[in-house]
């Protein structure tokens, strides 16, 4: 095909994944035991594997968690498909790209504040999966513990689909809406939503746009869940109301489709002789979501000081220590600032946990300048940082009035381990030079009484 076809082609694929987007329904909720079926009557009456399942149909458990887990923590759903997830050839290893996977052992952790650019543009025909590019992480995949932080930038929709054995991907998109087609069904999410797509799920990206960038963040260790409110009780932060699951659609689709796996740490790819997006009706609560981040109910001071910024998290992944995290995901959203003799913007800092921070659009309120979207930086545990020099002077003589901050959303994916590098983010050309910059210059403004 021409060039000319190829972009013909490529644009026909983005309208139709347009409207397919268009309109979608969904079914609300965090964590509940959701049901659907794209077929009336595909879902079996009193009884998860009956003889003989209807339609046809092949009745097939995903368990997300070990079969004796406790009730409220335990992840499944059953699944009418059909064909069984069994009936497919050999895995065969394939080229990983730019994705690595803990342990990251190639680079010595860096106690150094890190900052990068967004990523260069891709080579033509790069679809998500070959979009993405480790900056680092922590823990052992093998050992189910720690995370890993992958940023994407692709210009071809996804004709193969994925799945991630290694961990759950939560995707934070940042130019261009995504279409997700999931084995649950579709799942829309434009810059200012989050995808959150579970270990073992498969799915295909169809981009609607000429291009899209964006953040990963795969977590290899608990579930993300909302977190506990404690005192501020029973709502607020990301309500599980505006958390959206896919309804049931599938893919009838009798022809080779590659199927590529990702298996402790290593992509393997095997060629179906049909598509495996072919589930007809499920129902559990081990599901794909979308949520978009300006529903978030941000919590904050309505007198004095600045809060820690644990009360903007949206999701935790728990570790075994009570209140330390895996990963936490927070988001900086629009909200009020009302402190009175206040420093309104996040104040100096060391702190025994890592933060990795990503833009999506706009400026971060306490950095004036280069934390640009599709950036981010990386403050390892116990180094200092907070707002650099422009921003402290600033709001050091600011009129302390109501303001709004509607101008930007970032957010921080914030973990218990230190971020090591992998050598192409410590080599980067988009790494930024220099960033130590930001805080020089701040004047000595101790005075002494006598």
């Amino acid at each position: 095909m021409s060039d000319g076809g190829t972009a013909r082609a490529s644009e026909s694929g983005r309208e139709g994944a347009r409207k397919a987007a268009e309109g979608l329904e969904h079914l609300s909720g965090f964590g509940n035991e959701h049901s659907s079926e794209a077929i009336p009557g595909a879902l079996p009456v009193g009884r998860n594997s009956p003889q003989r399942a209807p339609f046809g149909l092949y009745a097939e458990q995903l368990s997300g968690s070990a079969f004796t887990e406790p009730r409220a923590e335990n992840r499944r759903s059953w699944l009418y498909r059909i064909r069984p997830s069994a009936a497919h050839p050999a895995f065969t290893r394939t080229g990983n790209g730019a994705l690595r996977t803990a342990p990251f052992t190639q680079t010595v952790p860096d106690p150094n504040r890190l900052r990068w650019n967004p990523l260069p543009e891709p080579a033509e025909g790069t679809d998500f999966l070959a979009g993405l590019w480790t900056l680092g992480g922590n823990g052992d995949v093998a050992q189910r513990t720690g995370m890993a932080v992958h940023l994407y930038h692709a210009n071809a929709s996804m004709d193969r689909v994925f799945s991630d054995a290694d961990g759950e991907l939560l995707i934070v998109p940042e130019r261009g809406g995504l279409l997700l087609r999931t084995e649950f069904g579709l799942l829309h999410v434009e810059p200012g939503h989050i995808a959150l797509m579970p270990r073992g799920v498969r799915f295909r990206v169809d981009l609607l746009d000429e291009s899209a960038r964006g953040y990963v963040c795969e977590n290899y260790g608990a579930p993300f869940r909302l977190p506990d409110l404690g005192p501020i009780g029973a709502n607020g932060l990301a309500n599980a109301r505006d958390f959206r699951a896919p309804v049931a659609a599938f893919e009838d689709v009798e022809r080779p489709v590659e199927v590529v796996n990702k298996f402790c740490g290593n992509l393997w790819s095997a060629t179906y002789d049909h598509s495996p997006l072919d589930v007809v009706a499920w129902h559990g609560n081990y599901v794909p979501y979308a949520y978009d981040l300006r529903r978030f109910n941000v919590m904050g001071t309505v007198s004095y000081d600045h809060p820690d910024p644990s009360i903007f998290t949206v999701l935790t992944s728990p570790s075994d220590t009570p209140g330390v995290a895996g990963a936490d995901f927070v988001v900086f959203a629009p909200r009020w600032l009302v402190g009175e003799d206040t420093f309104r913007p996040p104040y100096f800092h060391r702190n025994v946990m890592s933060e990795y921070m990503g833009l999506i659009e706009g400026a971060y309120d306490a950095k004036a300048e280069g934390f640009v979207p599709g950036g981010g930086s990386l403050h390892n545990m116990m180094s200092a940082h907070g707002p650099d020099r422009d921003t402290f002077e600033k709001a050091s003589a600011a009129e302390l009035r109501p303001q709004k901050i509607d101008d930007g959303l970032a957010f921080m994916l914030e973990t218990r381990w230190p971020v090591s590098l992998t050598p192409h983010a410590a080599r980067a050309e988009h790494l930024q030079q220099g960033y130590d910059d930001v805080w020089q210059g701040i004047e000595r403004t101790f005075r002494p009484l006598h």
